[in-house]
């Protein structure tokens, strides 16, 4: 996704259950990995190129530092590294097809909202049809250049991550159901974090000092 959703996904997900400051390194160090290093030769950041293993591994490595930097007392490590691995978890919906195989299930006419969007179901990522986008280089850069897009992009193959891609609201209707499910797995994640910390690491992590 675009980074300015990256930042309202973090926000939905997590104002109010954490520090001002923890919620600015987090979505800092999530934003980071849309850098220019973080677009080149990193698969695994983005779910591209059907990299679902290693951004799988990724995520699980990014939890293992953020336990690790906890254990020694060094908070900010540990927000950053929610920060990238919720960022990788949050590019799944967007990189790659599960949203459209979810809403194949449905009549057209009769969809859920997208607040109803299941952002776990087994049976879609288990699906052999389950892919993420290709990324042809030069081309591909070449179609974020917005005058030389509607040239570009006509000579991509459809399985490219400039068409697949669900990165904003310019993709369509689709991009609702990413939004919030990228908000769901988020929460999910924050969870998971939460659910393995000792009392004095969760109160360090969450950042929100107690009042009288």
């Amino acid at each position: 996704m675009l980074i300015p959703y990256h930042r309202q996904i973090l926000n939905e997900a997590l104002e109010g259950k954490v520090s001002a400051d923890a919620l600015k390194i987090i979505s800092n160090a999530n934003c980071k990995l849309d850098g220019l290093r973080g677009q080149i030769g990193h698969d695994e950041y983005h779910f591209d190129n059907n990299a679902f293993d290693e951004s799988y591994a990724y995520i699980a490595e990014n939890r293992a530092q953020l336990h690790a930097a906890l254990k020694k007392g060094h908070v900010k490590e540990a927000w950053s590294a929610f920060g990238r691995l919720s960022h990788t978890a949050q590019d799944f919906y967007a990189h790659s097809n599960y949203i459209l195989l979810w809403l194949a299930q449905f009549d057209e006419k009769n969809r859920p909202p997208a607040s109803e969007v299941v952002h776990d179901d087994e049976n879609i990522l288990q699906n052999p049809q389950l892919c993420s986008g290709k990324l042809y280089y030069p081309l591909e850069l070449l179609s974020y250049i917005p005058p030389l897009k509607k040239y570009i992009l006509p000579r991509l193959p459809k399985d490219s991550h400039a068409w697949m891609n669900i990165d904003s609201p310019a993709q369509g209707e689709v991009f609702e159901y990413a939004f919030v499910a990228a908000v769901k797995i988020t929460q999910d994640e924050w969870e998971k974090v939460l659910g393995n910390l000792s009392e004095g690491e969760r109160v360090s992590f969450l950042g929100i000092k107690a009042t009288r």
